[in-house]
């Protein structure tokens, strides 16, 4: 689920901004919610807090209670939030710089008293971007069963003997998947390694690689040894982020 969560005191601005969401998630097939405020007050510190998957943050920087910049400050800051992405939008151009000078990690800073349609979707756009590298997952049917798994909790895929399937390795569980070691590669993006003929891996998951014992030590604690000799160097590359 792909959360927004916007914070304006006009309430014809704060429709527009959802009727601009709307139009730009006509694009993707992802399941989505808006959540409105009208000021930054326990309500919204609560809610917020409680709210799990990807957050896209709309925020007024002057609403009757509380500021944008300290509301963005407390996300990063008091939440440790630093994965949700954070829109300024503010009458005021005046607190752009300080804003943008705050290292709060904003998208972007988007005056509303011009037509700040175009830039809202430009920055909706780089939001979605992360949401893509952050949240993207495989998705398939098997036996009756639809599976949903997100990339970034998958340790490894590993072709199973004699048979015509493979086991997704997750951190919570295992789950099989109908299809070839390459036939499921070519569903996957770049941070998954084709390491050997019956193994795909995600080096996100990699936490060490020893290059002269070819050993990756993943983050569950396993020591990976079935990494074929002829892929040692794309190992080590793939695992120091230059290829």
């Amino acid at each position: 689920m792909l959360h927004f969560i916007i914070c304006e005191d006009e309430i014809e601005l704060l429709n527009e901004y959802i009727k601009q969401i709307d139009k730009f998630m006509m694009e993707y097939d992802i399941e989505y919610k808006c959540h409105t405020y009208t000021c930054y007050d326990k309500i919204w510190e609560k809610e917020i807090k409680s709210i799990k998957g990807f957050k896209i943050y709309l925020l007024d920087i002057k609403t009757p209670s509380g500021s944008g910049i300290n509301a963005a400050r407390q996300i990063r800051e008091e939440f440790d939030d630093w994965v949700s992405m954070i829109i300024m939008i503010s009458a005021y151009s005046e607190y752009k710089y300080e804003a943008l000078s705050k290292r709060l990690m904003l998208v972007d800073f988007i005056n509303k008293n011009t037509r700040f349609e175009k830039k809202l979707q430009d920055a909706l756009l780089i939001s979605m971007k992360h949401y893509d590298n952050k949240y993207k997952s495989i998705k398939y049917s098997y036996k009756n069963n639809i599976y949903n798994i997100e990339f970034r909790s998958i340790i490894k895929i590993e072709k199973e003997s004699d048979s015509k399937r493979c086991i997704i390795y997750t951190e919570d569980g295992n789950y099989p998947i109908q299809g070839t070691v390459d036939e499921i590669l070519s569903l996957l993006d770049n941070r998954f390694f084709k390491c050997n003929r019956a193994v795909i891996i995600n080096v996100e998951q990699v936490k060490r690689y020893n290059n002269s014992k070819n050993i990756a030590i993943l983050k569950n604690g396993e020591e990976f040894k079935d990494i074929s000799r002829n892929k040692k160097k794309e190992m080590a590359k793939r695992v120091r982020g230059i290829s």
